[in-house]
């Protein structure tokens, strides 16, 4: 199929690279664009939000599979959902919340395809209970480098191969889902603050079993005895009766209308997001969060996806962009976890989107990035000095720790601490050379790290 050059990128806008861009409109214009891909091969994309270069392909084929939004077929009785891969989060919240249903896992951003969100295993505040996003595929149809179409299940190791396996398995093209039952669009939120990271570590291990959410924002410029200070904010879905009869949420208790504010300007001056503004932003936000409130009701967007509400949001990291930097290391490693805090403090990294989740049992794809531990994310812009080294540094004390980075965010590891990352790596790289011998399906991410 034909298709325009055009420079592609991640969310974090750090690795821009030129590719010929092609928007398939059926599962036979896919087939066909695979089978048309060149030497340089090609990498299936979404809505383009994986922060890194997965969803890159320089020289080659990129496949824009947005083009692919149907909803199929929903089972409002039984809780399932068959759609194409190109369909948004967003959407399906459209399309499922007035039915009673939600996704089951959803990331920072509902701005994801169902694709995306099967090829980098999403996780969500949810982690601790309902796992990522694969444990709730049931089924899913693959395009795979020969041009055929294979019906995969769980179970089986394509299926582990492909969840998480960031789109080098072949080309997603529906998912049978299962959803989560609910009475509102709203949810239930207790916010409480944690003094410094000890605390906030304690809070999250004796209180998160109570809740089906837990996510804690991190103050990582906060020094001395308030180092790892944090807001944490816990909630689950609200029922029907904590609307309160009566009451404008009561009668429409399954609206989702998410607000909208100005998009982010194009250019932002240099330097806006620099230590002293994160820092007093910090101050501000960890001395307006309440000491303890509970039940507060807010519309699932706010809890959710805050930033969805601003659009082109990256574009205030400035002309460099943004890295963001997540890893997981496991229970018993937590002096890492206070190590990798201390050195991004010392440091004096300027991020104001820093979050510490617990995650809980692992499913089984075999480059999936959640196991059981401590995950931490943080945006901070890409032009810092000295940001390189600082982060190869971070990255040998987690793999050290036998924890690992998050590639569905990641733009610069270097390959040779992958293995240790991701133990069933091999059995990858196996079975992608036995799928697709001729190595049909490529991204910059893929060759960077020889997956």
């Amino acid at each position: 199929m034909p298709g325009d050059t055009v420079c592609v990128t991640g969310w974090g806008r750090t690795a821009p690279t030129a590719a010929r861009l092609v928007r398939p409109r059926t599962h036979e214009e896919a087939a066909a664009a695979v089978r048309d891909c060149g030497a340089r091969g090609g990498i299936a994309r979404g809505l383009g939000r994986a922060y890194g270069d997965a969803a890159q392909n320089a020289g080659g084929a990129v496949l824009d599979m947005t083009g692919l939004d149907r909803v199929h077929a929903i089972d409002a009785d039984g809780g399932t959902v068959r759609c194409d891969a190109g369909v948004s989060l967003h959407r399906l919240m459209e399309v499922l919340l007035p039915l009673g249903w939600f996704v089951p896992v959803t990331p920072g951003t509902r701005q994801v395809t169902v694709g995306g969100a099967i090829g980098a295993d999403i996780h969500g505040k949810n982690h601790h209970v309902s796992g990522s996003f694969s444990r709730h595929v049931l089924s899913l149809e693959l395009l795979t480098a020969d041009g055929g179409i294979r019906t995969v299940r769980p179970g089986t190791p394509l299926f582990d191969a492909t969840t998480g396996g960031m789109g080098l398995t072949g080309v997603i093209l529906t998912a049978t889902l299962r959803l989560l039952p609910v009475e509102t669009s709203y949810m239930s939120v207790d916010t409480e603050r944690a003094a410094d990271l000890d605390d906030l570590m304690a809070r999250l291990t004796a209180g998160d079993h109570r809740y089906r959410y837990s996510v804690a924002w991190i103050d990582l410029l906060a020094r001395g005895a308030a180092t790892g200070r944090a807001v944490l904010t816990r909630g689950d879905h609200a029922s029907l009766e904590a609307l309160g009869e009566g009451t404008r949420a009561w009668r429409r208790p399954l609206s989702f209308r998410p607000r909208r504010l100005p998009a982010a300007p194009a250019l932002v001056p240099e330097g806006l997001l620099g230590r002293t503004t994160v820092g007093l932003f910090n101050e501000i936000w960890y001395r307006k969060a309440p000491r303890a409130r509970t039940g507060e009701l807010q519309p699932l967007s706010l809890f959710f996806h805050p930033l969805d509400g601003v659009p082109h949001w990256n574009r205030i990291y400035g002309r460099a962009g943004l890295v963001q930097y997540q890893f997981v290391v496991g229970h018993g490693q937590e002096d890492a976890l206070r190590r990798v805090v201390r050195r991004v403090r010392g440091h004096r990294c300027p991020s104001f989107l820093a979050v510490l989740k617990r995650f809980g049992d692992a499913d089984p794809g075999w480059l999936s990035f959640p196991v059981p531990g401590w995950t931490l994310a943080l945006d901070v812009p890409a032009g810092l000095p000295g940001l390189a080294a600082l982060l190869d540094e971070l990255d040998e004390e987690v793999a050290a720790a036998g924890g690992r980075v998050y590639l569905a965010k990641d733009s610069r590891l270097r390959p040779e601490l992958l293995a240790a990352m991701y133990p069933r790596l091999d059995e990858f790289r196996a079975l992608r050379a036995e799928l697709d011998p001729n190595g049909v399906f490529t991204s910059d991410l893929s060759r960077r790290l020889n997956l």
